[in-house]
């Protein structure tokens, strides 16, 4: 196995918290009601069409053409988007900076919209500390699509077996297995560690 020099972060639930019910529950009767309303449009492919480059106003228009009663809803989704997000988590953040101390190089990639990914880093300085992120809504493709591991390795002149990719979806990160690069599905933060440690990786 060649020594790993890269590591290269997914963003959502491995670095910043991610939940739409978070916003949803302040918007409906209870945690019952936000379920169905989820289940009945489909929301979480719905939001899946965003992160792989659909704009809202045309996934807004899209889903409310059908669902009309719930257009105030998927409104307030991108209106108040930031109230999906909760507050960052400290290992993971500070992992990635004790790693840059380390010598290693620490990218991210994720699957995110275009339009609300400059919302988060506004609100998380620290996402401008990565070498480089590539956006899934901004470059039109998805993990686990192989396309977007090389797109990530082309640009950045990484080395598939001298990475270790970290994300919270196990199919995401067979994606990255699937390019060459090593692989981590984000548990928690001592499960992480002594995973990248098992790979050689010490921060």
């Amino acid at each position: 196995m060649a020594s790993i020099d890269t590591v290269v972060f997914d963003i959502g639930n491995v670095l910043i918290p991610w939940d739409p019910r978070w916003l949803f529950n302040q918007l409906l009767a209870d945690a019952g009601t936000v379920d169905r309303f989820l289940a009945e449009v489909d929301f979480f492919h719905w939001n899946e069409q965003h992160d792989a480059g659909q704009t809202f106003a045309a996934g807004i228009a899209e889903r409310s053409s059908r669902f009309p009663h719930h257009r105030h809803l998927f409104q307030a989704f991108f209106d108040r988007w930031e109230e999906t997000m909760g507050p960052p988590i400290e290992g993971s953040v500070a992992l990635a900076r004790q790693l840059r101390s380390a010598g290693y190089r620490t990218l991210a990639l994720t699957n995110f919209s275009g339009e609300t990914f400059p919302r988060a880093v506004r609100r998380h300085a620290f996402l401008t500390e990565f070498e480089g992120v590539v956006v899934s809504g901004q470059e039109r493709l998805m993990k686990p699509d192989p396309a977007i591991y090389r797109l990530l390795c082309v640009r950045y002149s990484v080395t598939p077996d001298k990475a270790v990719f970290i994300d919270d979806s196990a199919k995401n990160v067979e994606g990255a297995r699937h390019v060459g690069m090593q692989g981590v599905h984000y548990q928690s933060e001592q499960q992480l560690l002594a995973a990248l440690a098992a790979l050689g990786v010490q921060a």
